[in-house]
């Protein structure tokens, strides 16, 4: 980044912000001369894959000589898109499923909570009613 900067009379915190912002945008840029283009992040990768989506093979070829990859890479990461959004779906259903087991759940609990909250309260207004009928009986007595 340096070298490029130097040659081309640009400091070097303006390219990394312009880096920063084609990223932002969801253009497909490689973090550094040190990383390969693997270990780009998974939003550069999914980019460069709607980038390349629509290209011809002769298209193809010349998006990765300028961007240092390989049509293959571009093939594989296509690939762990489709397969990612597959099983998506299914995580969908199944999360689905224990979604509606656990709100099963919360409406069983909470009808025992209303159960045993009924009870309680009758508990409670025996026990006045009891304490009032001693309370009476001493008042007779005495």
């Amino acid at each position: 980044m340096p070298k490029v900067a130097s040659e081309e009379g640009i400091s070097v915190g303006t390219l990394y912000n312009w880096l920063k912002q084609a990223r932002e945008q969801g253009v497909a840029v490689p973090g550094s001369q040190r990383t390969s283009s693997e270990d780009w992040d998974g939003a550069s990768k999914f980019a460069a894959v709607l980038e390349t989506a629509s290209m011809t093979a002769h298209e193809l070829s010349e998006y990765c000589r300028q961007k240092g990859l390989y049509p293959e890479q571009i093939a594989r990461w296509k690939a762990a898109s489709i397969a990612g959004a597959a099983g998506e779906s299914s995580q969908s259903s199944a999360s689905k499923k224990a979604l509606k087991e656990a709100q099963q759940q919360i409406n069983h609990l909470k009808k025992d909570l209303s159960r045993k909250e009924k009870a309680l309260a009758e508990s409670a207004a025996l026990l006045v009613l009891q304490k009032k009928y001693q309370a009476l009986w001493e008042d007779e007595v005495s």
